[in-house]
C-alpha cells in the first residue's frame, strides 16, 4: 500500500511543470549597483599626497579642498545575471571633461585606497569617454585587471582587494567583480589634472534595492 502511494506521488511530481527559467534571461536581466560620487568620499586631500609620489603623479593644476569642490556624479553597474558582462553608465557634473586624466573602478572599503580593478583608460581616452558629461560602456572578463600593485605597498600583494587579504587568488572575472560589489568594496574614482592621487571625487557602490 505504501509502495503504491509513493509511486503515485512520484508520478504527480513528474507531471508538474518545470520551474527552470529561460536561459536567455541570464543575458537580459540584471543585478544593479549604484553610487553617488562626491569629493567628500575621498579619504584625503591632494596636499597629503606622499612625497615620493608627487613627481610621478605630476598634478598640473592647483588642488581645491574637498569641501569646496562642486564636482558630483552618479554611476551604476548592471551585471548580467549570467555574469558574462556588465554595463557601466556614469554621469558627472562640475568637471571639465578635458581635465579628466583617469577613471577607474577600484577595490577598497570606504575611507581606504585600493587597487584598480577596471581601468576605463584602456577602453578609450577618459576625456572622450566623458564628452557631454556622461558615458556608457560594456565590459567583459578581459576588462577585469590583474592587480600588479597595491597603493603604498612594495612589494605588491597578490590579492585583488584589501578586504580580501589572506585569499590566494585574484578577481579576474565579471563574476568576481560582482562578488566584490556585493560586499560593498568597489568604488568609482575620477582623477583630474588637479587631483591625481586621491582623486577628484569617489563613489562607493551599493546594491540598488528593487
Amino acid at each position: 500500500m505504501h509502495t503504491l502511494k509513493a509511486l503515485a506521488f512520484t508520478s504527480v511530481l513528474f507531471m508538474l511543470p518545470a520551474h527552470a527559467k529561460d536561459p536567455a534571461l541570464g543575458a537580459t536581466t540584471f543585478t544593479v549597483y549604484e553610487s553617488y560620487l562626491s569629493p567628500a568620499q575621498e579619504p584625503g586631500e591632494e596636499s597629503e599626497t606622499p612625497k615620493l609620489l608627487e613627481k610621478s603623479l605630476g598634478a598640473t593644476a592647483p588642488s581645491v579642498p574637498r569641501e569646496e569642490r562642486k564636482s558630483r556624479g552618479h554611476g551604476q553597474i548592471r551585471f548580467a545575471r549570467d555574469l558574462s558582462k556588465a554595463y557601466i553608465d556614469v554621469e558627472i557634473q562640475g568637471v571639465n571633461p578635458a581635465d579628466i586624466l583617469m577613471f577607474h573602478i577600484h577595490c577598497g572599503p570606504p575611507g581606504f585606497l585600493g587597487p584598480i580593478i577596471v581601468d576605463f583608460g584602456e577602453v578609450s581616452s577618459p576625456a572622450k569617454l566623458f564628452a557631454g558629461g556622461k558615458f556608457s560602456v560594456e565590459i567583459t572578463n578581459k576588462n577585469v585587471r590583474f592587480v600588479k600593485d597595491m597603493p603604498g605597498l612594495k612589494p605588491s600583494l597578490p590579492e585583488s582587494c584589501p578586504s580580501d587579504i589572506g585569499l590566494p587568488n585574484q578577481t579576474k572575472t565579471i563574476a568576481g567583480l560582482e562578488y566584490l560589489a556585493r560586499k560593498g568594496v568597489l568604488y568609482f574614482n575620477l582623477h583630474t589634472k588637479a587631483h591625481t592621487y586621491y582623486g577628484e571625487m569617489r563613489g562607493q557602490l551599493y546594491a540598488v534595492k528593487e
